[in-house]
């Protein structure tokens, strides 16, 4: 039940974006997003690609060794997987939860979820069994498909979903691993798949609040990353690397979507944790052209040392963190590629970005991708702000974008508050410039007073990432009787600095050069690490619940 006619013109709108793939301007003009009314992405795209067709779709690199599977494997074998997910149960709009670490099964499900219909709740394999429980019965899952080490997690969580698991399956498990003896042959659907049909729910990092749930359609990610292509500057052939953990929408954004949109290789790593040199080594030796990684991933590799620039590496892009200027100098310095960054939600696709081809601006967002349209309004209003004024970041929903979310799941009030007035409000504050460009000044719920000055924690965050003795660094506020709060610094000191109050004076000294003496960080603590997200986020929230160790900190005297 394949639908060639959705599949044409997503080649159509895609192709676009690939002959204009270094001018942004007329990127933007040309594209339009592609309008179907039926659309099944792996079965409308990924099969037709992947027809007699053997190049590498996937290769893994692992403790193990490497696994390389083509196009074509891949579709037979998620039609294989697709048949099996029936036979047990599993039906279109059915919620299976995937606690799944970067192992084929997780690829082989995602395509395998698509053709079914089935509405993917994709989670962090790191979960804690709470976590699990909250989404189980938040998200109404059905299906729960983990890896065997993982099971002991969901003992007692209540419900009537159907536990499935790889490798070895303990008593009342089913095994994925019986998929392997399916009948094998072509997928055939229940019927047809509509295009603003769901297909994931994901749940927000929830660094600030409570994870909302994020519905999203067979269009609005298979199709609305186009964009994320379009930013990262992957073409055909290419081989492309992600860093982004399993369960988070980044996952989807470059290992999944973005690069088979492009009909590329996707090079991943098995290992949770991969060491900067094994990421530095295969960059080098397996023809990466793109490779994007959240800004924590390019400190530590800063740290072990870049070395020689891998020879075919054309595009170098991160998102999560935005980008400090002296990261993306020394990537340039030692690499001879621009370091560009990129911006998105879990609730949308990539909207904003330094585009391929042109010198990122150090400190920007940089400009709309093609096919969204940015406004930034008065924080909570829709009143347009004059250039150079912060105000809050928002998409105009005349033309909606094809990559927008649907809603959150279950919580109409807030797809009601974020929808509001013709616009969805990402509640990030920005500023533009007379270019158009765009500069992130964090989130409105980071946002402090101090002595009745507005406080961006990610301004004074970096007024000192750029100070030798600094690896890493995080500002929140503190409580202060006269100020109400006051913003404190937690550093992470770089290798050979020592966790001292003379290595804690000369960064405040560096700080006071930078900021005017209302934003000034007034106490310093160094710690071991930043408590960070498995998405990548830095998590200031926990971080305001930090103890001071009277020997750790350090304050700026009056």
């Amino acid at each position: 039940m394949r639908n060639p006619q959705a599949t044409r013109c997503f080649r159509t709108a895609r192709d676009v974006l690939l002959r204009h793939r270094t001018d942004l301007q007329a990127a933007r003009q040309a594209f339009t997003w592609p309008d179907m009314v039926r659309f099944n992405w792996a079965l409308d795209w990924f099969d037709v690609i992947a027809q007699d067709n053997d190049r590498i779709a996937l290769h893994l690199i692992g403790n193990t060794g490497n696994t390389r599977v083509s196009y074509s494997g891949l579709a037979r074998r998620s039609d294989q997987v697709a048949g099996w997910l029936r036979e047990i149960g599993v039906r279109r709009r059915d919620r299976i939860l995937l606690a799944l670490p970067n192992g084929l099964p997780l690829w082989e499900t995602m395509l395998a979820a698509i053709k079914l219909g089935a509405i993917v709740v994709p989670t962090y394999p790191t979960a804690p069994p709470s976590d699990l429980a909250d989404r189980i019965h938040r998200a109404d899952v059905s299906h729960v498909l983990t890896e065997h080490g993982l099971t002991d997690k969901f003992a007692g969580i209540p419900g009537s979903w159907t536990p499935i698991c790889t490798g070895p399956a303990p008593a009342g498990w089913l095994s994925y691993d019986t998929s392997l003896h399916a009948p094998d042959g072509p997928f055939e659907p229940d019927g047809p798949t509509g295009a603003d049909d769901p297909l994931f729910c994901y749940f927000t990092s929830g660094t600030t609040s409570r994870p909302k749930m994020v519905l999203h359609t067979h269009t609005s990610y298979p199709v609305g990353h186009l964009s994320g292509m379009y930013w990262n500057g992957v073409q055909p052939g290419d081989v492309h690397v992600n860093i982004a953990a399993p369960g988070w929408a980044k996952h989807s954004w470059g290992s999944f979507f973005v690069p088979w949109n492009a009909e590329a290789t996707l090079l991943a790593f098995t290992a949770p944790h991969t060491p900067p040199p094994a990421i530095l080594d295969a960059l080098r030796t397996h023809g990466v052209n793109t490779f994007c990684a959240p800004p924590t991933v390019w400190r530590s590799l800063l740290a072990e040392g870049l070395g020689d620039a891998p020879p075919a590496l054309r595009e170098a892009t991160s998102a999560g963190e935005p980008l400090e200027a002296s990261l993306i100098e020394q990537v340039a310095a030692a690499w001879g590629v621009w370091l560009r960054d990129g911006y998105g939600q879990t609730e949308t696709t990539c909207q904003i970005g330094n585009p391929p081809g042109r010198r990122p601006e150090p400190g920007s967002m940089g400009w709309p991708m093609p096919g969204y349209e940015t406004v930034v309004t008065e924080p909570g209003g829709n009143a347009a702000t004059p250039t150079g004024e912060v105000g809050e970041l928002c998409v105009d929903l005349a033309n909606r974008p094809a990559g927008m979310m649907s809603g959150y799941l279950g919580d109409g009030a807030r797809t009601a508050a974020a929808f509001t007035g013709g616009r969805y409000h990402t509640g990030d504050l920005v500023t533009r410039d007379a270019s158009g460009a765009l500069r992130y000044h964090g989130r409105d719920d980071d946002m402090f007073k101090s002595f009745d000055h507005r406080i961006a924690p990610l301004e004074l965050e970096a007024a000192i990432l750029d100070h030798p003795a600094v690896a890493q660094a995080a500002v929140v506020p503190v409580p202060d009787p006269v100020g109400l709060w006051i913003p404190k610094a937690f550093v992470v000191p770089a290798p050979g600095w020592p966790a001292r109050e003379d290595t804690a004076r000369l960064v405040l000294q560096h700080a006071s050069t930078r900021l005017p003496g209302e934003k000034m960080i007034k106490v310093l603590q160094f710690v071991e690490a930043l408590p960070v997200a498995t998405s990548g986020k830095i998590q200031r929230g926990r971080l305001r619940t930090v103890q001071a160790a009277e020997s750790e900190e350090f304050r700026v005297s009056a």
